[in-house]
């Protein structure tokens, strides 16, 4: 397990990566996989080493609201939150690419944070890195219009991809940013007169 711990988690110190490979376990979900669920109490965090899982909040209706992504040599801080704390989640985490993830207990969770500087800041800058995400999707809702939010969503995707061809249905669109799917559609016909994307049969092309 040390080779894709030191090769995601570079500010782990060796006495901290010793002991998640004596401690921690790996499991593997395939896309598709939803591995945290709105309500249920959550009694690990997650490291992920591989893949890319996707967070959102659910409304009471079932409804999605995108909030970010995980990817490898990232944990999700409000997990840890919940699992600290004993509370129900307030999210649901589903993989859209394979993934393996490192599974830490709740009470190593907790004796890192007293015996490894190196856990203490990884858990501290995963608080920060996120609440500066959450910021700017609450940016994205309160001071932006739709064609807008629209923009930002798509490029914040590309950007994690890395890639200017976006795998996103309209309806999938429409659902994370709560909307319809018809006012997805107009605004990414406009996107295309504009010469932002071109769009194909099964994906979006970003050009600028």
């Amino acid at each position: 397990m040390l080779d894709p711990i030191k090769k995601n988690f570079h500010s782990f110190s060796t006495e901290l990566v010793k002991e998640i490979e004596t401690s921690a376990t790996i499991h593997s979900f395939q896309a598709g996989t939803i591995i945290i669920r709105t309500g249920q109490y959550i009694k690990n965090t997650v490291l992920v080493i591989s893949g890319k899982i996707k967070v959102y909040r659910e409304d009471e209706n079932g409804g999605e609201f995108f909030m970010y992504y995980l990817q490898p040599g990232q944990a999700c801080a409000i997990s840890m939150i919940c699992a600290t704390k004993n509370e129900k989640s307030q999210i649901m985490a589903k993989v859209i690419e394979d993934v393996e993830l490192i599974m830490v207990p709740l009470p190593l969770m907790d004796k890192w944070m007293m015996q490894h500087r190196s856990w203490y800041e990884f858990v501290i800058d995963t608080y920060r890195s996120r609440f500066e995400e959450v910021l700017e999707v609450i940016d994205s809702i309160a001071f932006r219009a739709m064609d807008e939010r629209l923009e930002f969503y798509l490029k914040r995707h590309a950007e994690v991809c890395g890639c200017k061809e976006l795998k996103l249905s309209h309806q999938e669109i429409a659902s994370e940013l709560n909307t319809s799917r018809e006012v997805i559609s107009r605004l990414l016909k406009k996107m295309e007169q504009r010469g932002l994307v071109t769009l194909h049969r099964n994906n979006i092309e970003l050009l600028k």
